[in-house]
């Protein structure tokens, strides 16, 4: 990260002094928690990225005012929009420089059966948004950041949809899956190739109370997380650069649990004792890009 006295810190698992955080999906819930975090942290530059740019910048001249040495930049963006995340890159990496750590955020989720969902609205948004928003965005910076041969975080929101099946989330966990096996193959190619100093973390968290799934109710022995609880959690596993993150732990033994037992039997222990496939029956959801 930026300086040497960032660059110890990321490896030791400290902080994010001094470097440059860039998060999507800024402007409310999860975003702005990191945004906030990496300005408590000391960050020398946090670069905010959103469609909403009234909230960007009001959150901007708040954050630039707390006392210390961070810079807050607020960038509207449209991360479904592979042209302007080009031109949104070049002006980051103008005026601001490669980020050591990016945060792929920003996400959306439609709660209906596969079959009311519209085809453009719906079905290409998401995976515009969840899926190859975080792709191209990543593709903008990875190159300056393999580069630059010092320490640099990636992380990428997924969900324990892209890991688990569930009625009425068929496109979104759709979305989610491509993120998982994206993002764990990019760690991957990074360490065969020798680039260990660039780390991904793939986050598969459950339910997070941040209003975008409201409505929608957690699976027996998997409470609904504060996005509080989540941010700290995914802040360590990436200052650590901890390959795969899945909270709570009942998401990591339900994958361990489908992957060993047939899909009937699995199916009825889902639906009948988990009850995890009536989990978004009550879901009213709102439009959010910070999952």
């Amino acid at each position: 990260m930026t300086g040497a006295h960032s660059a110890a810190g990321a490896r030791q698992g400290r902080s994010v002094a001094g470097a440059t955080v860039l998060v999507t999906g800024a402007a409310s819930g999860m975003g702005l928690l990191y945004a906030e975090r990496a300005v408590a942290e000391s960050a020398a530059h946090v670069v905010l990225w959103d469609r909403n740019i009234d909230k960007l910048e009001a959150i901007a001249e708040r954050l630039n005012a707390s006392p210390g040495r961070t810079t807050v930049h607020p960038y509207r963006i449209d991360v479904s929009d592979p042209v302007i995340i080009h031109d949104t890159a070049l002006r980051v990496l103008d005026e601001v420089g490669v980020p050591d750590v990016l945060i792929n955020n920003a996400g959306i989720v439609r709660g209906k059966y596969f079959w009311e969902h519209d085809t453009t609205a719906d079905t290409i948004e998401t995976m515009k948004i969840n899926a190859l928003g975080p792709m191209i965005v990543t593709r903008e910076f990875l190159p300056a950041m393999i580069d630059r041969d010092r320490p640099a975080r990636i992380v990428n929101i997924a969900s324990a949809a892209g890991l688990i099946s569930n009625p009425r989330m068929s496109v979104y966990a759709a979305s989610k899956w491509a993120v998982i096996g994206w993002s764990d193959s990019v760690r991957l190619e990074l360490v065969q190739q020798g680039h260990r100093h660039v780390r991904v973390t793939t986050v598969a968290p459950s339910y997070i109370s941040t209003g975008m799934f409201e409505g929608a109710k957690g699976p027996v022995m998997t409470p609904i997380m504060t996005p509080e609880y989540v941010v700290g959690r995914v802040w360590k596993a990436m200052l650590a650069g901890k390959p795969l993150l899945l909270l709570p732990k009942s998401v990591h033994i339900a994958k361990v649990t489908k992957g060993l037992l047939p899909t009937a039997v699995w199916d009825r222990m889902a639906d009948n004792v988990f009850h995890l496939y009536t989990t978004m029956s009550d879901f009213t959801g709102r439009e959010a890009r910070n999952p």
